[in-house]
């Protein structure tokens, strides 16, 4: 067993860890994921000779990693071999969330898939294009109501007072209201201005009126991009997003990259029984197979399997929940009150038809014992009846004031 020597020090957003954890990027980030693993809320456990580090969450039960570790290649067995030791030490289980075959074939670990990721080469975008009458006529649709795609430099992004960056965070402002689940943690925060200097940010405008951007963050080993934060109003015209990714496409294609990706589509492609049950029931908050079905209109290259990894022995049931729970913070428990709260109405359909067998068995069934004299029962009966009246206008339109009372 390798000895776990190394430091564990706790993310500072732009301060010394994040920068070494950056150096060591810029030589060795080969994961799509990588450059995410700058964004606040990591930790990073750097090897002893500071030539490796793991940047990861922990859970309380588990440390969760943000890919593969950060490593020159022929090290990455090694090295995820020292972190596991480490977490075992702090008795946490430990998990590898996101990666790709590569490590796979590197170290000594047990893998669940749990979706695929799109890739393009840049250069070839043309041919694309060509390929898919659909793709441009989504182009030409965005064009035609006058939607103009221009490129936004890092000393907008590091700039708060300007124009453009505030136009960004009302953005992201409501498209983070009108999601159905609360905000996530880990690899899907929302964070476009953090190393400005590092990413390429394309804005989409209309009128003059900012209606979409798509944020890039660099796969420095790869020479490619991840195509990060895609978002768009929603009464921006057909094609937004599809003009925003032809920009940045023919940007980074003029700029010689011959990889991107636009990042994990989850519980695609051929996953486990258990993983294929979790998007079927999670349909009603998270749209799987819509995300995956928007990837492949793109007419990527090829798809590309990504995995949670384990140590062997593990229970793999146990690592694919510390994962889940690495995304939700504060805990599920009080991730998925926080989302029913935002958008509960599939919840409160469920409260309002068993409300209904309830309030006739306690009118008409419940033994006559149960109540003190028959008016606390009629008067619990048209409690009941009230609230069920007021649940069954939730589920019509949602109140907020209300589903406080």
């Amino acid at each position: 067993m390798l000895t776990p020597v190394a430091r564990i020090v706790e993310d500072r957003p732009g301060g010394e860890p994040a920068d070494r954890a950056l150096a060591l990027l810029r030589r060795f980030g080969w994961n799509a994921t990588s450059f995410q693993s700058l964004e606040p809320g990591f930790r990073y456990w750097f090897t002893d000779d500071g030539e490796g580090v793991v940047a990861y969450v922990d859970t309380g039960a588990a440390w969760i990693a943000a890919g593969a570790p950060i490593a020159a290649p022929l090290r990455l067995g090694e090295v995820a071999e020292r972190f596991i030791a480490a977490g075992r030490s702090a008795d946490r289980r430990i998990g590898f969330f996101a990666v790709e075959e590569r490590f796979l074939a590197a170290a000594v670990v047990a893998s669940v898939p749990i979706g695929e990721q799109p890739v393009w080469n840049p250069v070839n975008w043309d041919r694309t294009l060509g390929s898919s009458r659909s793709l441009r006529e989504q182009l030409r649709r965005a064009r035609a109501k006058g939607v103009g795609v221009r490129a936004i430099g890092p000393d907008v992004l590091g700039n708060r007072g300007h124009p453009d960056r505030r136009a960004i965070e009302g953005l992201i402002r409501r498209w983070l209201g009108r999601r159905r689940l609360a905000p996530m943690g880990f690899l899907v925060q929302v964070d476009p201005f953090a190393f400005a200097t590092e990413r390429r940010l394309f804005l989409a405008e209309r009128a003059g009126r900012a209606v979409g951007f798509l944020g890039l963050v660099p796969i420095y080993a790869r020479g490619g991009w991840l195509f990060e934060d895609l978002l768009r109003e929603p009464d921006s015209p057909n094609g937004t997003a599809e003009i925003l990714i032809d920009a940045a496409m023919r940007a980074i294609a003029a700029e010689g990259s011959r990889f991107a990706t636009l990042g994990l589509a989850p519980l695609a492609g051929p996953v486990g029984p258990w993983l294929a049950t979790a998007r079927t029931i999670g349909r009603g908050l998270y749209n799987f197979e819509g995300l995956r079905a928007f990837k492949a209109r793109l007419r990527p290259d090829r798809w590309d399997p990504i995995y949670v990894c384990y140590p062997p022995g593990q229970s793999r049931a146990a690592t694919v929940y510390d994962a889940v729970t690495a995304f939700a913070p504060g805990g599920l428990l009080r991730f998925a009150f926080r989302s029913i709260g935002r958008r509960p109405q599939p919840p409160i359909r469920i409260l309002t038809a068993l409300l209904i067998p309830w309030t006739y068995l306690l009118y008409a069934v419940a033994p006559a014992g149960w109540f003190a004299n028959p008016t606390i029962r009629l008067a619990w009966t048209l409690f009941d009846l009230t609230l069920l009246a007021a649940m069954v206008r939730l589920t019509v339109r949602w109140r907020r004031g209300l589903a406080r009372a």
